[in-house]
């Protein structure tokens, strides 16, 4: 098989491509310039795709003896991903830019390339179980659950799982890291990446601050009386408790969350933590990793990357429909539109959407 190995530079997308290499497999390296104006070094755990990233990758392929490659798809990730999560927090929503960056970057501007090229799959580094017989391809979750990274794989479809290579999928983060020792790759202890790659700093309201301003107005409580003021409702997401500068303590002497963002009236309202749990979520552009669920199914709904599962019955108007209910079992908070809803059948990964509201 024709693999392209989509190499970050650090050590998971280095030895999945190993693996590949010795699996027999015709394995080509590509590491994807996703940033106009690259740093020349990372910040510790902070960011990627720095230019130290793309030379890490370059010298695993050279250990490994692959062909290696660098992909400018910089212009597209910043359409796709960075615009599109400065356009979510100014309507009020809390995106998840790795979510959005697997579904129109990694399996779909590279997968469509590489298949136009000739290649038959693309193997990443995900923590991903893929589990195919004569029907096709099922998505599960990780061996590592502390590593699993099937949630933010929950928007790909049966046609690009298909064309997907996990290697890491029954593997412990420790093996990696030791295999890569002993496979003589430089990045064997490369720290972790963690948070929004393209915010090296992890200052995400300064981030938001340059994309869209200050826009002072009033913090509220849900009766509408004012608490306090804010100089944006970009630097706040549901459920949030620190940061909100309000002087006057609550009734009860409890902290306060916000409950509510409006942009419309550029208000933030905040109360309680008992008023944050919901129970039921619409979501709107679902996404299926097989068979698309014809009326009721019932799952465990997860709504944050490395979140808890929900009991859940999922209600479906069918092929076709843009949206869904969910009604869980038990309550949960903090939950936010913008978010992705993943469902789940024991470990296997039935689908995703995008939360629209909640209550």
């Amino acid at each position: 098989m024709k693999v392209l190995a989509a190499m970050s530079g650090g050590v998971d997308s280095a030895v999945a491509a190993a693996r590949a290499v010795d699996a027999g497999h015709d394995v080509t390296g590509v590491h994807l310039a996703l940033s106009r104006n690259p740093l020349s070094f990372r910040s510790g755990a902070r960011g990627c795709c720095s230019k130290e990233d793309a030379h890490d990758a370059r010298r695993a392929a050279d250990v490994l003896g692959i062909p290696f490659y660098v992909w400018d798809l910089s212009d597209r990730f910043a359409e796709e991903v960075v615009d599109d999560f400065v356009a979510e927090y100014a309507a009020g929503r809390t995106p998840n830019p790795c979510v959005r960056c697997n579904e129109k970057i990694k399996f779909a501007a590279v997968l469509e390339r590489g298949v136009a090229l000739g290649f038959d799959a693309v193997c990443t580094g995900h923590y991903a179980r893929l589990v195919r017989d004569e029907r096709g391809v099922q998505l599960h979750r990780a061996v590592d659950d502390g590593k699993d990274q099937s949630y933010v794989l929950g928007v790909l479809n049966q046609d690009q799982l298909r064309r997907s290579y996990f290697p890491l999928g029954g593997s412990l983060k420790s093996e990696v890291r030791a295999e890569a020792e002993q496979r003589g790759l430089s990045v064997a202890d490369k720290p972790d990446s963690h948070d929004i790659c393209f915010i090296a700093d992890g200052d995400t309201a300064g981030f938001l601050d340059k994309q869209l301003g200050s826009r002072p107005g009033a913090i509220v409580d849900p009766d509408g009386h004012r608490l306090g003021d804010h100089d944006g409702t970009h630097h706040f997401t549901i459920g949030q408790r620190k940061g909100l500068r309000i002087g006057t303590p609550a009734d009860d002497g409890k902290p306060r969350y916000v409950l509510d963002i409006s942009p419309v009236t550029n208000t933030v309202t905040v109360g309680p933590r008992d008023a944050l749990e919901v129970r039921t979520i619409q979501a709107i552009r679902p996404t299926w990793t097989d068979d698309v669920p014809d009326g009721t199914f019932e799952a465990a709904v997860q709504v944050r990357a490395h979140g808890s599962t929900v009991p859940a019955t999922v209600t479906t108007d069918g092929p076709g429909s843009g949206q869904l209910q969910v009604r869980l079992r038990d309550g949960l908070t903090g939950v936010a539109p913008g978010q992705t809803a993943v469902y789940y059948d024991g470990t296997r990964v039935i689908g995703s959407a995008t939360i629209s509201a909640a209550r």
